[in-house]
């Protein structure tokens, strides 16, 4: 098992660390643009690997994308991150380049394998993927909704002060402030709908706090995140490596699934060697139909200012 991680900024080389740390890949590849900076990364993870235990081999590449030949899986982080006051949909411009220019280098090396993007606007980058390689939906996959839920959940478990292994809930919909929807109604502590447990007005507040979660570290932090972004890359990375059929939401190309068309768009699906192996039908009430309705229009606005 072979994963290249393109970008070894703080995203990627979270990604990479988390991956190793799992034990589960025989070889991870940093690639990066900065000379040296791939190789430095992967020499520090790889000094780490006696402490974590771990035997995954990490090398770093400047530039050279024949060493990711024969990737099994492939992660774009590749991009310019978001500043203060920066939206997802403003970064368009800049990585939509990039994005186009990584997957086509990638493929070319490694035709078999199965893309995970990560780079700002998300959705939408998953799509310029769809549209400039040919390759098949269920091999082109956006990570923002496992992020998006790890955060909601995150926010659930404080707001319930409850132990996060008791909280499981999920965000659909675009991954962006607006376009996010946590499905407060399906959310559970240990089976039980956790409306048992708090108000609405509290599991409105926990909604909205979810929606702002990358905004709110982008404040603090003055850039975008990475601890959680690689965690969650390094979820899907292994549900595929190891064939796990784990159910996760994730931008997806939509042929008419949840009504919607031509886009892609975080929807659950079951994820496992072929990558996305099925999407997942659920019942949304009307609400949650008609806020992912206007979500997919915002995702289709951004789609537009693609030069495609």
């Amino acid at each position: 098992m072979k994963v290249t991680v393109v970008g070894a900024g703080a995203v990627g080389a979270s990604c990479a660390e988390y991956i190793a740390i799992k034990d589960f890949a025989s070889e991870v590849v940093l690639l990066d643009i900065k000379e040296g900076y791939a190789e430095g990364k992967a020499m520090d993870l790889m000094q780490t690997a006696s402490l974590n235990g771990f035997d995954t081999k990490i090398t770093g590449s400047t530039s050279d994308y024949s060493k990711t030949a024969n990737s099994n899986i492939c992660v774009i982080t590749s991009g310019i991150p978001r500043k203060p006051g920066m939206t997802r949909e403003e970064l368009i411009g800049i990585n939509a380049g990039i994005v186009k220019s990584v997957s086509s280098s990638l493929i070319e090396h490694s035709p078999n394998t199965i893309i995970i993007v990560v780079s700002n606007p998300m959705d939408t980058m998953t799509y310029l993927v769809h549209k400039t390689t040919g390759l098949p939906k269920n091999r082109i996959i956006g990570m923002g909704g496992a992020l998006d839920s790890a955060r909601f959940k995150y926010r659930l478990a404080e707001a319930l002060g409850a132990p996060i292994s008791d909280v499981d809930g999920m965000v659909i919909g675009g991954h962006s402030d607006k376009g996010m929807v946590p499905l407060t109604r399906l959310a559970t502590r240990n089976s039980v709908p956790v409306s048992e447990f708090i108000s609405e007005e509290r599991l409105d507040k926990v909604m909205q706090d979810t929606k702002v979660g990358g905004a709110t570290l982008t404040g603090l932090l003055g850039t975008s995140a990475w601890y959680a972004p690689g965690a969650a890359v390094s979820g899907l990375v292994q549900a595929i490596a190891c064939d796990q059929k784990k159910i996760y939401p994730c931008s997806t190309l939509l042929e008419g699934e949840y009504g919607l068309n031509d886009l892609c768009i975080g929807v659950p699906v079951v994820l496992g060697k072929n990558g996305i192996e099925s999407i997942v039908k659920i019942n949304l009430s009307d609400a949650e139909k008609a806020h992912l309705e206007e979500s997919a229009a915002g995702v289709s606005k951004t789609n537009g200012l693609l030069e495609l």
